[in-house]
């Protein structure tokens, strides 16, 4: 009879165990806006990374920096990546709290950048404000 009530102890701590986990993984699962500016700026995808641009945004490229009205963003970025075929992007630093920035090392076609980008909250969500190519 001890016996069959350990193994049911056991059992029963293994199944609260395994929930526990699918419920943590299924959070890690869900991306934010960080997370997708990353994957948008992986794939050079332009039209995934304009869903998170601010109404104006400051772009940096190699020196030459001025502020966007969004659509204008979203031209100067298409420009930039049909010239620049993105190869990889690795996230080197990241942090902030109510606002967010990430810097990292964009290999593109045209040469190898150091890529800067800041999200501020905004209302209720977060928005992309700010862009740097640097050149390395």
């Amino acid at each position: 009879m001890k016996k069959l009530l350990i193994v049911l102890m056991v059992l029963l701590g293994g199944i609260i165990s395994a929930f526990a986990l699918s419920a943590r993984s299924e959070e890690m699962l869900v991306a934010g806006p960080f997370e997708d500016v990353v994957s948008a700026i992986k794939q050079g995808d332009v039209n995934s990374l304009s869903r998170y641009l601010d109404n104006n945004v400051e772009i940096n490229i190699s020196g030459k920096a001025n502020a966007y009205s969004k659509a204008q963003a979203e031209i100067i970025l298409k420009d930039f990546f049909s010239k620049n075929q993105v190869k990889s992007f690795e996230l080197v630093h990241q942090g902030g709290e109510a606002s967010k920035f990430g810097i990292g090392n964009l290999s593109t076609s045209g040469g190898n950048y150091r890529l800067s980008f800041f999200l501020q909250k905004k209302g209720g969500s977060m928005v992309l404000n700010e862009l740097r190519f640097e050149n390395k």
